[in-house]
């Protein structure tokens, strides 16, 4: 699962996926400084991680990952090829979710392809090139179902009714994600489509320093403009998170960010955003080898969880033994946690919760 970063040029996306990954992608004041699409694997912030290493005191510890892919810049006529919009939109469509990165600070010395900072205006900018590129897909494919439609088929009469939503909805500046369908024609019609509107978004504010606690105008204006949509929101500062991740020492950080006023860097928001925006969360194992975190699908079931680890486990699985994890904490061992009587027994129906910590027992 990949969550992709997009924005107009020169909004902060090559220094935040930077932030994030570790990767030194080109970052530079210019457009399109980042061409082929970057991916980055990026730890989750997770601090339970850190209290079970210190229960257990493993071998080993693993986080969960998530995916991060920096894009290139997306410019007005994206769409029809304008920049390098083709590539760019294909890029895009190979994702899970969208980053989308908006400026929302000044600064002379830092070119916007428009000339002035509006970040309503800018996240419009994509949005319609990504309606239009679904317009697009859509409009070839009801070409196709109409013809089969016109020979009586149910179905194709169906999908018909369902694309022409779609159309009528994109022709609004609608985003497929906004539009209303029952559960039945998003699983039937919109998700084989692949559309890159229908995919979850989180906007990332880039703002200055000290707007990185309370934010600033821009920022309210684009919370206004987005209150309908069901996206995310979140307030970062990029250039100094930037900054954060140059810092040598875990001290130097947590001073650094305690003289602004935040708890954590913001990227560590991000990312914990972007891996629940993917639909994932997490289960541990936890023993003396190993303290591990795994990322399954939200609403996945014991036996998926454990073919995570291998696909013998889920083939084979016979039972899982799951503790939660504040019974973990507070009894601080699973032997404890034995004798207390708070490990459970589950079967291959056990819908799996955030923060299990499991053994599963299987054979094959």
């Amino acid at each position: 699962m990949k969550a992709g970063i997009v924005g107009l040029p020169n909004v902060g996306k090559s220094t935040l996926f930077n932030c994030l990954s570790n990767a030194k992608a080109q970052s530079a004041n210019f457009p399109f400084c980042t061409i082929e699409p970057n991916v980055g694997v990026v730890n989750v912030p997770d601090s339970r991680v850190a209290k079970l290493e210190e229960l257990v005191k493993p071998e080993r510890v693993q986080m969960a990952t998530v995916d991060i892919v920096d894009i290139a810049g997306l410019v007005r006529g994206a769409s029809k090829g304008e920049g390098l919009g083709n590539q760019f939109l294909a890029n895009i469509r190979e994702t899970d979710a969208i980053i989308h990165v908006v400026r929302c600070f000044d600064n002379d010395n830092i070119v916007h392809v428009d000339t002035t900072v509006d970040p309503v205006r800018d996240k419009e900018t994509i949005d319609i090139e990504l309606q239009l590129k679904d317009l697009e897909t859509v409009e070839k494919k009801l070409e196709r179902v109409k013809k089969t439609a016109r020979t009586g088929n149910k179905d194709a009469q169906k999908e018909q009714d369902v694309l022409e939503r779609v159309k009528a909805g994109l022709e609004s500046a609608i985003s497929v994600r906004a539009i209303e369908f029952t559960e039945k024609e998003r699983e039937e019609y919109i998700k084989p489509m692949q559309f890159i509107t229908d995919k979850p978004v989180l906007y990332v504010c880039n703002v200055d320093e000290n707007s990185a606690v309370d934010g600033n105008s821009y920022v309210d204006a684009l919370n206004e403009a987005v209150k309908d949509e069901n996206a995310e929101v979140i307030v970062l500062a990029v250039g100094m998170e930037a900054d954060i991740t140059e810092l040598e020492t875990f001290e130097e950080r947590q001073l650094f960010l305690e003289d602004l006023g935040l708890n954590e860097p913001g990227a560590s928001v991000l990312i914990r955003t972007a891996y629940k925006l993917l639909n994932q969360q997490t289960y541990f194992t936890a023993g003396v080898k190993e303290v591990r975190a795994w990322t399954i699908n939200i609403g996945d079931t014991a036996p998926q969880a454990a073919g995570v680890i291998h696909t013998d486990f889920e083939k084979g699985f016979i039972r899982a033994e799951v503790i939660a994890y504040d019974d973990f904490v507070k009894y601080g061992s699973e032997a404890k946690v034995k004798e207390a009587g708070k490990m459970r027994v589950e079967g291959k129906e056990y819908i799996v919760k955030d923060g299990d910590v499991m053994h599963f027992r299987f054979n094959v």
